[in-house]
């Protein structure tokens, strides 16, 4: 009857863990709340959940109760490493008798005298987002029971973590539609306005302006014509990529020729380029990623750089590197953080959307390869690289 109620006291414990876990979309004020309730439905002194860093492949210590050190003191696991670490690439909950004669990395275990643990790994669809373990100071054999309950409360809050990552991550994404929208907006409004001026002073005073006026009108009208084409065409070209809606299809290319062609239709006005790129070089790229990215870069060097521009290439079995360099003053060291960011810009460009950049490099993801800056000694230089083989 005993063993009843208490499982009964469990249960009830579980729904109150589960209600927190709904309550709550801030991982810190959610964390804790979880960890005391398991702590209590548990009857165990200390509570921890550690979070998988994709890009370290570690698990982080993101909260504790009882242990807290592990949390202060910023410990990382390796996955595969340890106690938690085995937890999180088995992928199976993993139960230490004994602490003292077990492999344990972090040394906050023994110096708080927990003397047995059970962990069991945070699943997403399969997929590890952390370990929650649970510790206590006197020695026990954690049952199957124990097993089955702190599975229960891990999958509750491995589903709140990820409940709240897809909050955040869908407020990240609402606040950047706002502000592309309005900068969007804001960059549209000047050539549109400077068309709408021109082709209304010709309607309006067309029989009052001399020839060499009508001829700066439609000049003026002309190219701020072209910077709002240019301008929707980068828009697209984001909202494509955005919605992966780019079809990236490498085929055998001869590089220098298309190069070349790439050179002639971006630099009408001729600018001194370079071209270092062997003539019997063929390579596995998608045509039109190619031609998104150099002609940007190209296009940039001439407007912000000085001449000659030199556009290289070089293919191993593993990747082709192309890079273009010019003999400019290359890029401050203020704008270099966010050189890749939309409408980033210097204060002192006065044309241009601000997005060329930020395509370039989402272009060349797109392919499986990168867009860096690379800083040379003689101007800027921007090198692109695709995977190959």
């Amino acid at each position: 009857m005993g063993e009843v109620i208490h499982d009964a006291d469990r249960l009830r414990g579980l729904q109150a863990l589960t209600d927190a876990a709904l309550a709550h979309l801030d991982l810190d004020a959610l964390l804790p709340a979880l960890l005391l309730r398991t702590r209590e439905i548990l009857d165990v002194d200390t509570c921890a959940v550690l979070l998988l860093d994709e890009e370290t492949d570690e698990l982080v210590a993101r909260a504790a109760v009882g242990i807290e050190e592990e949390v202060e003191q910023g410990v990382r696991i390796p996955v595969g490493g340890g106690f938690a670490g085995r937890v999180a690439a088995e992928r199976q909950p993993v139960i230490l008798d004994d602490v003292d004669h077990a492999d344990v990395l972090n040394p906050i275990l023994r110096e708080k005298g927990i003397k047995s643990m059970l962990g069991v790994p945070l699943l997403v669809a399969g997929e590890p987002l952390g370990v929650i373990h649970v510790g206590t100071l006197v020695h026990r054999r954690f049952t199957g029971n124990d097993v089955e309950l702190l599975t229960l409360v891990a999958d509750r809050v491995a589903l709140a973590i990820e409940r709240v990552r897809l909050h955040e991550q869908t407020a990240q994404l609402d606040e950047l539609r706002a502000n592309f929208v309005a900068i969007a907006s804001h960059e549209l409004r000047t050539p549109a306005a400077s068309v709408y001026g021109v082709l209304k002073t010709l309607l309006e005073r067309d029989g009052q302006l001399d020839a060499d006026t009508r001829r700066e009108l439609l000049r003026v009208g002309v190219d701020q014509g072209e910077r709002l084409r240019r301008l929707l065409e980068e828009l697209l070209d984001l909202s494509q990529l955005d919605a992966r809606g780019v079809a990236v299809k490498p085929k055998p290319l001869a590089l220098a020729s298309i190069l070349g062609e790439i050179v002639a239709d971006a630099l009408s006005t001729g600018a001194n380029v370079e071209i270092e790129v062997p003539d019997d070089l063929v390579v596995v790229a998608d045509r039109h990623v190619l031609d998104r990215v150099v002609s940007n870069l190209l296009i940039n060097a001439a407007r912000y750089g000085a001449e000659p521009i030199t556009l290289a290439a070089e293919a191993g079995d593993k990747q082709l590197r192309i890079t273009v360099e010019d003999r400019g003053e290359g890029v401050s060291e203020a704008l270099r953080p966010r050189l890749f960011e939309r409408f980033a810009r210097s204060d002192s460009a006065n044309v241009g959307s601000g997005l060329g950049l930020a395509i370039a490099r989402a272009y060349a993801h797109a392919h499986g390869g990168d867009l860096v800056y690379d800083p040379s000694e003689n101007g800027a230089r921007f090198a692109l690289t695709i995977p190959q083989g």
